[in-house]
């Protein structure tokens, strides 16, 4: 179910559930975009890859078929051309964020955080929702150290923004989260044993 909300794309509900792409972990994005279930976000990040734009433009396709919200990371060009619905901006890319949103009023638009302050930062800059992480030890090489359940949920119930937990997530710890007040949840290697 949507958390309802209305941020500065004018979006008035985000899904609960998301997967967020890594080129180590899910090298086969076309599974994992079609194992999603309808309503489900996907965070696509390239990192700079050369197939990035037929890999975006391949996940546009299967979100609109599929009935998935597509993101694309740190890429704003990319999401308009690809036809994503938005752009997911790491924490230190929050001041270009800002910028772009001036520009793109109706496009979907959240961002990593990893803390209080970087989700005050994420608000400010008009983001319309936040990941916060690493909630849970994660193999993530840039997961720092973790939060813990009861801090992050902490921090995500005093934001202002839907906060979504991330990191050592899987599909048990999301129904737990969920319980303390985030909005939803997102993960890498959750996905890969749902």
């Amino acid at each position: 179910m949507p958390s309802p909300y209305r941020g500065p794309s004018g979006l008035t509900s985000l899904p609960e559930l998301w997967a967020f792409t890594d080129p180590q972990r899910t090298p086969d994005l076309a599974a994992l975009a079609a194992s999603l279930p309808a309503g489900t976000g996907l965070v696509y990040r390239h990192f700079g890859r050369p197939e990035r734009f037929a890999e975006a433009a391949m996940l546009a396709g299967l979100a609109r078929r599929n009935d998935l919200i597509l993101l694309i990371g740190a890429d704003p060009g990319l999401a308009e051309t690809s036809g994503a619905d938005g752009v997911h901006w790491p924490e230190r890319l929050l001041p270009q964020a800002a910028r772009w949103r001036l520009k793109r009023p109706g496009v979907l638009m959240t961002a990593a955080a990893h803390s209080r302050r970087a989700l005050v930062q994420a608000r400010q800059s008009g983001m319309d929702a936040a990941f916060l992480s690493p909630v849970l030890p994660s193999r993530s090489p840039s997961a720092t150290h973790p939060l813990g359940l009861w801090r992050a949920a902490a921090i995500a119930r005093s934001s202002a923004l839907p906060v979504f937990g991330l990191g050592g997530l899987d599909m048990k710890k999301a129904k737990r989260l969920k319980r303390l007040g985030l909005a939803g949840v997102a993960m890498i290697d959750g996905w890969l044993g749902a």
